[in-house]
């Protein structure tokens, strides 16, 4: 049994709750929180996707066990929570104090009361084993909600590690304060909606009687960006091109173009002389550092939501962040810096009622990961940009990662880049990495029922072993997601789609529909590495060892599975799926996040006589533009049938007879198509990009959705949703940019698939 981990709940968003003195918490799977509640407070223990264990001690206020806390539940049958408080608290643990709720009779959301009769601490675990890649039941978080008997003001969010100072910047006011080099700022938007001005000056050139702070063109100019973010674009310059912060942790992602600092001349504008304004808060909050005071603040303003449209028109709405978000930054050099809490009351600008702001600052010692925010839905909790279980091994050949759905992926390595990657891939073998790809265990006696009833695919032709590709449609025939689904047993399957929209969708048909299935999420228990190119098989069948009972490597055939081991039979248990992305026979290895680097150092090691290389998400998108293989957001959305995206023979509306969810819209789709995804090759050296209008005349016929350079044919191609009347192959159009009809790049019709469009490659025995 793994061991518990402490977590530090933070409360979930403000904003979605059913009722104010409700407060709603998550506890992840395999994390143990505290909690604290009042007499008449009422405790519910949510699971969310069933079958997840819950173990709960209480204490009172003189740290002695309540043994009366809801006693009709079973007391506690295994240790993980006891021992876990033996080992890290002094308080007393046995089996009778505490009570289990077993995850064996747990369905999706049940909700188990606790009524709170004294005040207590009360210590929640998740524990649960970790699962094997083969087996269809992962550990999930619990929700926690929390009804106070009496209002309570929001609470701050737990501090990120043992803060040096505490700094309250009280609605409609400014406060000035230093940092040393290397510490750390966190800028918390107390009760959300709320807009701070950061301003910066470089503290060791005041001492010598020059500004020199923060500059907003310097910034936009080198990271190319309206502001940073968390990554490799994450510095704030001055004016010399000196790095003065960089952004670590940021939850809301979404804030101000180094617009001003509203000031008095603003509202005198606007009718409202006299009101109190940020640029004078801050002239009063840094006049002490020698600073001269200013009329108006060039500020990076964070949490204001501003921008400007595609007609360059600026904009402004409701700040999206919500209760405890924040902004980490590191201080690169010593500063004086000013913080504000805006006062405007006359806009939506802080949702019409300025409130607090709150900076934390912690010692240049902590270990603070890069990351930005990803919440699955509005209401979820967020989670910071997470490393899979191969990043440690691929950032040993680069840095250069990006923020891929919630996890850091790598763009390209070092002493590779996109082109040779590509060609390893082409004519070799490469591995990478898509672990972000989001899996959910469905199973139960109405696994197969529901998901035959939620995607397109026959699911119930599909035998043990085998997978198939699919979409997932609404009502509308408008895709969710595409994925595949394997099939594990008789009533197990696993759905391995792009988002969790898809994960959610079934859970939702699954309780619409009253049927008895389970919809468990297993991103993080099972994670992926690609390999793929021509040597893939033979590089494999050296590394993966599988009992007799299975299908070996050279053996197995296209969207098939088979269980194995690395390099023996005690080796790292992983599931090895033919199937890929990159239109070139492969593999996929499915192995648990503890055995990462195991399996990634095997096949590593084993593929350096085949001259492995590691591949990127640039080689990537040019290996599936080119075999014609669609991505979500580009070849298809929710407005987008899987006719149009090119994935036509995902619907057998003559073989499937059963009922699923679109086919009516489908059926009538099909009988009068509007758009068909094509491609397209460009004349010229120019490439064409996502978005770019496809015109015959001064009529716009499609549009681009994805393009690249091909090596392979030394051509720009492209994909393109295209008008009916013109998809015939041959068909001359041109590809405008600039504004669509200055400038043209003439392009001809063809096939959807530029390489291999037989697939003969990925289907060679």
């Amino acid at each position: 049994m793994p061991q518990l981990e402490l977590f530090h709940s933070r409360r979930l968003p403000e904003l979605l709750e059913r009722t104010p003195s409700c407060a709603r918490y998550r506890v992840p799977a395999l994390k143990v929180a505290l909690f604290h509640a009042d007499a008449g407070d009422q405790i519910c223990i949510v699971d969310p996707e069933g079958m997840q264990e819950v173990q709960i001690q209480a204490y009172d206020q003189h740290g002695k066990p309540d043994s009366e806390l809801l006693p009709k539940h079973p007391p506690l049958a295994t240790t993980e929570l006891n021992q876990w408080l033996q080992d890290n608290t002094q308080l007393e643990a046995t089996s009778t104090t505490g009570i289990q709720l077993s995850a064996a009779n747990s369905r999706p959301n049940q909700r188990t009361y606790l009524n709170i009769k004294q005040a207590l601490s009360i210590y929640i675990a998740a524990p649960a084993q970790f699962m094997a890649p083969d087996q269809p039941v992962p550990p999930t978080d619990i929700i926690v909600e929390i009804t106070s008997a009496n209002d309570e003001a929001l609470d701050l969010p737990p501090a990120l590690a043992t803060p040096n100072r505490e700094i309250r910047v009280n609605a409609c006011t400014a406060e000035g304060f230093t940092v040393k080099a290397g510490e750390f700022i966190q800028v918390i938007d107390v009760s959300g909606q709320q807009c701070s001005d950061f301003v910066a000056y470089d503290a060791k050139a005041l001492e010598k009687g020059t500004e020199v702070p923060i500059c907003p063109t310097t910034t936009r100019s080198l990271m190319a960006q309206a502001y940073p973010l968390p990554g490799l674009n994450n510095k704030y310059y001055n004016g010399n091109m000196e790095t003065m912060v960089e952004l670590i942790q940021d939850t809301i992602g979404r804030h101000d173009t180094f617009n001003l600092a509203c000031s008095a001349k603003y509202y005198d504008d606007i009718g409202y002389p006299g009101h109190v304004n940020c640029s004078d808060n801050l002239n009063a909050a840094l006049a002490d550092y020698q600073i001269a005071a200013k009329k108006s603040w060039p500020a990076i303003n964070f949490f204001f939501n501003t921008g400007y449209d595609d007609y360059n028109y600026g904009t402004g709405d409701q700040p999206w962040s919500r209760a405890g978000d924040y902004v980490l930054l590191q201080a690169a050099t010593d500063l004086v810096c000013g913080v504000t809490a805006c006062p405007d009351d006359t806009s939506n600008a802080n949702n019409w009622q300025p409130s607090d702001i709150h900076v934390r600052i912690y010692s240049s010692d902590c270990q603070f990961q890069k990351g930005n925010a990803f919440r699955k839905t509005p209401e979820s909790d967020f989670t910071m940009t997470k490393k899979t279980a191969f990043h440690d091994n691929f950032a040993k050949l680069t840095r250069h990662f990006i923020d891929y759905n919630g996890y850091w992926l790598a763009n390209h390595f070092n002493n590779y880049g996109p082109i040779a990657e590509y060609w390893a891939c082409r004519e070799g073998v490469a591995m990478m990495d898509l672990s972000p790809l989001r899996k959910y265990e469905v199973y139960g006696p109405d696994a197969e029922k529901l998901l035959n009833y939620c995607v397109t695919r026959n699911i119930q032709k599909l035998a043990i072993g085998q997978v198939v590709y699919t979409a997932m449609c609404y009502e509308n025939g408008g895709m969710i997601d595409d994925g595949t689904v394997y099939r594990l047993g008789d009533s197990t399957f696993r759905w391995v789609g792009g988002c969790d929209s898809s994960g959610l969708w079934l859970r939702k048909i699954a309780e619409q529909q009253q049927w008895r299935v389970y919809v468990k999420d297993s991103t993080d228990q099972l994670h992926n590495l690609p390999v793929q190119g021509p040597m893939s098989r033979t590089l494999l069948d050296e590394v993966i060892f599988t009992p007799e009972c299975q299908t070996s490597v050279m053996e197995l055939g296209w969207f098939r599975i088979t269980n194995g081991r690395i390099g023996g039979p005690q080796g790292a248990p992983v599931v090895i799926s033919r199937t890929g992305y990159t239109g070139e026979l492969g593999y996929e290895v499915w192995c648990h996040p503890r055995h990462g680097d195991e399996v990634w150092q095997a096949i590593w090691d084993a593929g350096q006589k085949h001259n492995i290389a590691p591949l990127g998400l640039e080689a990537l998108d040019m290996l599936r533009i080119e075999a014609g293989l669609i991505f979500a957001d580009y070849e298809f959305c929710d407005q987008t049938d899987p006719f149009e995206a090119g994935i036509s023979f995902t619907v057998p509306l003559k073989s499937k007879e059963a009922d699923f969810i679109g086919k009516q819209a489908l059926i009538a789709r099909k009988a009068s198509p509007q758009r068909q995804l094509v491609g397209l090759l460009l004349e010229g050296q120019e490439v064409a990009e996502h978005g770019d209008c496809v015109r015959i005349g001064k009529q716009q016929v499609g549009i681009i959705t994805s393009a690249c350079r091909s090596p392979v044919l030394d051509k720009n191609i492209a994909l393109c949703r295209m008008s009916t009347g013109y998809t015939e192959i041959g068909t001359q159009v041109e590809v405008g940019k600039l504004d669509g009809h200055i400038k043209r790049l003439n392009a001809t019709v063809c096939g959807l698939s530029h390489y291999d469009p037989t697939k003969s490659r990925v289907r060679e025995d």
